[in-house]
């Protein structure tokens, strides 16, 4: 049984990468198909109106990354760092701690994004075939 877990690490990275990167392509691929509403979505949220291309292109690139695990480690940090401001300006200040559906989504994002930039994509990952795919405990 000690042997399984180690094992199951590298299906847990890829479901972990899949799942987190195919979010964040659906949300960035919606924010530049509609790119005018979303730029005056992000003026009304505080945000310049650029944003909503910055944020759109951050989250559609990344998603492929985090799905091809290329990049993985940096492209999660600066998604979990979009999501933890989208976090600290837009859904905690709209909505008490205690209604946690209106910001699920961002903090699951964030913490996954967060998890992947820590362990790194696992070996199912084309960074691993460049040599930068194992996780922190195996020395990477």
């Amino acid at each position: 049984m000690k042997n399984l877990f180690p094992r199951l690490e590298c299906l847990a990275l890829l479901l972990l990468r899949a799942a987190v990167g195919l979010v964040f392509l659906w949300h960035g691929s919606m924010k530049l198909d509609d790119l005018a509403a979303w730029q005056r979505n992000f003026v009304h949220m505080g945000f310049p109106g650029y944003f909503a291309f910055v944020a759109g292109g951050l989250e559609t690139v990344g998603g492929i990354l985090l799905i091809l695990g290329l990049f993985a480690r940096i492209t999660g940090l600066l998604l979990a760092g979009e999501m933890l401001i989208a976090l600290i300006r837009v859904h905690w200040p709209a909505a008490p701690l205690t209604r946690v559906g209106a910001y699920e989504l961002p903090l699951l994002l964030a913490a996954g994004s967060f998890a992947l930039f820590v362990l790194g994509p696992g070996s199912a990952a084309v960074d691993r075939l460049r040599g930068r795919g194992r996780s922190l405990r195996s020395g990477a």
